[in-house]
């Protein structure tokens, strides 16, 4: 063989080594693709309510004396309309903060209460959101970077959206996750998502925090 025929192939094999090194390099910090253990095995029912109080954010909307909290979207029609949670010992009497509109009553407030997992009891008088300092959340992800395909967020969000339904207030991909809010979530929920898309792909997370 050669002199030059034998610098070519070295050469040759140099080459190939290093892009085998940075495929394998980038192939080991991806995360795999979620997996598909098929439909989400999930039942509501079964998460457990809170132990103790909690408090929740969002738009009390009273309409007709049936007062509810709203934590997910509040339509802006005439009336506002809302899904929420309906409020049980809820009172406007020096609560400041509301507007009304007929037989509409409504405002954003910090609400402590008393979850059962249907209806809430308020527990506290209720602090106007203009003037509530809330602690930040723990950050589930602490605060590294997903890695899932683009794609696959997008159809592990739209296989969640379709099967929750509305017992997700909102479902959204951002910083590599795809994220659900519910109302509330004893780890159930996470637990299912786990077992079906693998871990690290998907967080729950519960419009009530626990303060008790």
């Amino acid at each position: 063989m050669s002199t030059t025929h034998s610098r070519m192939l070295l050469a040759a094999a140099a080459l190939a080594g290093v892009l085998c090194i940075a495929g394998c390099a980038a192939g080991s910090g991806a995360s795999p693709a979620p997996t598909d253990a098929g439909p989400l095995a999930w039942d509501a029912a079964s998460i457990a309510p809170p132990e103790g109080r909690v408090i929740g954010t969002g738009t009390v909307l009273d309409a007709a004396g049936e007062p509810q909290l709203c934590l997910g979207i509040v339509a802006e029609s005439a009336p506002p309309q809302c899904s929420g949670i309906p409020l049980d010992g809820w009172t406007w009497d020096d609560v400041d903060g509301s507007e009304t509109s007929g037989d509409t009553t409504l405002g954003t407030y910090a609400v402590y209460g008393i979850y059962d997992g249907e209806r809430y009891a308020v527990s506290d008088p209720p602090i106007m959101l203009a003037l509530y300092d809330p602690i930040r959340p723990e950050d589930p992800s602490a605060g590294i970077e997903g890695t899932t395909a683009e794609g696959d967020l997008v159809r592990v969000r739209d296989e969640l959206a379709a099967s929750l339904g509305t017992e997700a207030l909102t479902v959204w991909t951002e910083r590599g996750y795809v994220w659900i809010q519910v109302v509330w979530d004893d780890g159930t929920l996470q637990d299912a998502v786990d077992s079906t898309y693998g871990d690290g792909v998907v967080f729950v997370t519960s419009a009530l925090r626990e303060i008790d």
